[in-house]
């Protein structure tokens, strides 16, 4: 099959650019014939031809706008079996909605619908995709998704699909944290019987860094220690630590492009977000045998069962974070990460792909 992915440029260490790089490489394996429509940022891929695309860079809106045009004109001239985006954009056949809604993001912060020309821009054009005008199908990435979807813009059920995530279950391993956890540990700082917690993401506010600072300060154990990764101002982050007499205990990574060491060297990971439509740490930290805490509020919660593979807070209060980590301190650690890796098993980039076809095929009758 001829596909067109419209993406942004992937890296290794942002969730959505790694669950990107998965897929177009599973896809390539199973035979299909894959072009990237992308920005000029984008490097080479092995197996895939990647068409650059003229696009503005400033401001965010022009970017959206001028990108939008020139993907579409691309997959109109390209003869392509199926061009699913994973941006906001119609005249596709499939649009992927990894990012969720941007109305349910925006009420899931607590702002204004009509913020800025952006955000106005932004909703109208969601509104042209979930209400179908030339886009055929939905890929929601959650069952949560889903529902909000068809909440939200009233898109009929039968086009909404949920396909999950998938994960490298070889770079996401339990035999990283055997083998590396030590040396990981030590990198970090991390001292032996030192209980460690990871928080790996970007968008520190949304994925409820600040109320996990606090419950690492309510919990009062001083060889605690709590791993942030990810890219974001942690200067707020660092006095909100300063104030409650936790900041030495506070470690800062910055975005990693390892970051399966990072899951070796902690003992759980925590990421109370207050919008989440999936969250791919769900599924790495899974994957390495790390229990997981997280909030209603993310679509990962659906595979958590709260003592079993994690803990799910249903706010990301401090209060709430405190105790889910109380909690999994005191469960057995070897029964949490068994649970965690067998969760995390079936969620494989090859079932993604199995499961898209499956949706290619329905569009094609």
């Amino acid at each position: 099959m001829k596909l067109a992915l419209v993406c942004r440029p992937f890296t290794f260490h942002g969730g959505v650019e790694t669950a990107t790089a998965g897929l177009v490489g599973a896809f390539a394996r199973r035979g299909h014939t894959v072009t990237l429509l992308t920005t000029r940022a984008q490097r080479p891929v092995e197996g895939v031809r990647v068409r650059r695309l003229p696009v503005l860079s400033q401001p965010s809106l022009l970017r959206l706008i001028s990108f939008g045009m020139a993907a579409r004109a691309t997959a109109r001239a390209g003869g392509y079996d199926i061009v699913q985006t994973h941006e906001r954009m119609t005249g596709a056949d499939v649009y992927r909605a990894g990012e969720g809604t941007h109305r349910g993001y925006l009420q899931a912060m607590g702002r204004p619908l009509q913020v800025s020309p952006y955000h106005r821009y932004v909703i109208r054009l969601e509104t042209r995709i979930f209400r179908l005008d030339r886009i055929r199908q939905i890929v929601a990435i959650s069952a949560g998704s889903k529902a909000e979807i068809e909440r939200l813009y009233g898109t009929p059920s039968d086009r909404v699909t949920v396909v999950y995530n998938g994960v490298d279950l070889a770079r996401f391993d339990p035999l990283v944290r055997i083998n590396d956890r030590a040396v990981a540990r030590a990198e970090l700082g991390v001292e032996d019987g030192t209980w460690c917690v990871l928080f790996v993401g970007s968008g520190f506010e949304r994925k409820g860094l600040g109320p996990l600072v606090e419950a690492l300060a309510l919990r009062r154990d001083p060889r605690a220690r709590l791993v942030v990764a990810g890219k974001g101002d942690r200067r707020p982050y660092e006095a909100l630590a300063a104030r409650h007499n936790v900041g030495r205990q506070v470690i800062w990574t910055g975005a990693r492009h390892d970051v399966e060491r990072l899951y070796a060297a902690a003992d759980v990971v925590a990421l109370p977000t207050r919008y989440e439509p999936f969250g791919n740490v769900h599924l790495e930290a899974l994957a390495s045998g790390r229990p997981m805490l997280t909030s209603a509020r993310a679509g990962g919660a659906e595979l958590i069962e709260s003592g079993v593979n994690g803990w799910v807070v249903p706010e990301a209060t401090a209060s709430a974070i405190a105790e889910g980590l109380e909690r999994l301190r005191g469960a057995d650690p070897l029964a949490l990460g068994r649970a965690a890796r067998a969760t995390a098993e079936p969620y494989t980039y090859a079932a993604q792909v199995a499961a898209l076809e499956d949706l290619y095929r329905k569009i094609a009758r």
